[in-house]
């Protein structure tokens, strides 16, 4: 595993903020040459530390407005089949294995409450599916 400096940590948070970021801008607020910006950022790809950039939408504009968090509890061990069977649910975003109470759990998008509806009906019908608790995120203040 790579060890990040603060020099590496300061890049990375520039990024997360604006991930279109030019080099050149990210050696003026560092104070770095930017040689020293594209070396590290290279080498923080190369390492596997940055594995990507995204694009962040405003909520309203997405077809899908309703997101909601679902926490799964699973019966016995059926947790691979389950992931497996979610995985083919168009409504579910991301997937997430967690400890304690909840096993699983799951980002839902819907473009309708109806629709929303329909895909927790199917999602709960799933075999291995104990229990259930769904939270609709109102607001998103940070991504």
């Amino acid at each position: 595993m790579t060890k990040l400096d603060d020099t590496d940590r300061e890049i990375i948070s520039i990024l997360r903020g604006d991930a279109r970021t030019p080099v050149a801008t990210l050696a003026q607020k560092l104070r770095v040459s930017r040689g020293t910006v594209q070396n590290r950022l290279h080498k923080m790809e190369e390492s596997g530390v940055i594995t990507g950039y995204t694009v962040r939408l405003r909520p309203d504009s997405e077809p899908q407005r309703i997101r909601a968090w679902m926490s799964i509890a699973v019966e016995g061990n059926a947790a691979p089949a389950v992931i497996r069977a979610l995985r083919g649910e168009p409504t579910v975003g991301t997937l997430h294995t967690t400890n304690g109470r909840w096993d699983i759990v799951a980002e839902v998008r819907a473009e309708s409450l109806e629709a929303f509806d329909a895909a927790l009906g199917r999602i709960r019908l799933t075999p291995g599916i104990a229990n259930t608790e769904t939270s609709i995120l109102l607001s998103t203040y940070k991504a």
